[in-house]
């Protein structure tokens, strides 16, 4: 398996990437909505990676507004539920676009379902565009059709725009473990994994769709700890950090 390392002369690694973003990660602590101090943050740790002439699109949850899965459990309608968090996707697109732009990080929210009063729709070619004019490109709304997470969603449109990594950036863990460390605090962290690993061993990454996307199109994978100052910046410079998912030796 290739090995994480920095690039040379201190330039990033990866010219163009795909961010997945925590919606819960934006909640104030203990409760639901967005907490703008952190909003802010993230938006400046986002800015330094812009600033290394990084083109970035990004994909961003709504766990803390709503999850599709915990009202169909109690009688909703799975669509009509999936479609609700589709919307909350878009509040939480267009609340990091004023804080980018508030950092002057030029940001375009591109929806998958057209709400063109308020953002763009999601066009391939335009996503495209943006980012070789330096913005940053927010993929709103999922993919546009319920039955599918934010997940698959992030792995469509890094393969869409031609990402060279998938950064998952989590609000609760460092990586990837062999059980939950918030409750077994001697879980295993695997540095390194290919996707066959995550999928017969049903590790919590991303859902078995997104999984399976990724290993079809061999793009890897990086999950670390978003709360921790810097992190984007350091999965970006290929630092070590978190969990490198992706294929294993070739024969």
């Amino acid at each position: 398996m290739a090995e994480v390392t920095g690039a040379p002369n201190g330039k990033p690694r990866f010219s163009r990437i795909l961010l997945k973003l925590s919606g819960e990660a934006l909640a104030p602590a203990g409760g639901s909505g967005i907490d703008l101090d952190v909003l802010a943050q993230f938006a400046s740790e986002i800015k330094e990676v812009v600033d290394l002439g990084v083109q970035i699109a990004l994909v961003i949850g709504a766990g803390n507004f709503m999850r599709g899965s915990d009202y169909q459990a109690r009688g909703m309608d799975r669509s009509t539920a999936d479609q609700m968090g589709m919307l909350a996707i878009v509040i939480n697109s267009l609340a990091l676009q004023n804080a980018l732009e508030q950092c002057g990080v030029p940001t375009r929210v591109l929806s998958a379902i057209e709400i063109q009063a308020v953002c763009e729709p999601y066009i391939r070619r335009r996503a495209l565009r943006h980012m070789e004019k330096g913005r940053v490109v927010i993929c709103a709304a999922g993919t546009g059709n319920p039955y599918f997470t934010t997940d698959t969603a992030a792995s469509l449109r890094a393969m869409e725009v031609g990402a060279e990594v998938i950064l998952k950036a989590s609000h609760t863990v460092d990586g990837v473990y062999d059980r939950d460390p918030m409750r077994e605090p001697d879980a295993k962290r695997f540095d390194r994994l290919t996707y066959r690993d995550v999928l017969q061993q049903n590790l919590k990454v991303m859902d078995s769709t997104a999984i399976a996307m990724c290993m079809d199109n061999r793009m890897p994978i990086i999950v670390f700890n978003l709360r921790k100052r810097g992190n984007i910046r350091k999965a970006v410079m290929g630092e070590p950090i978190g969990t490198w998912v992706e294929s294993g030796p070739q024969p």
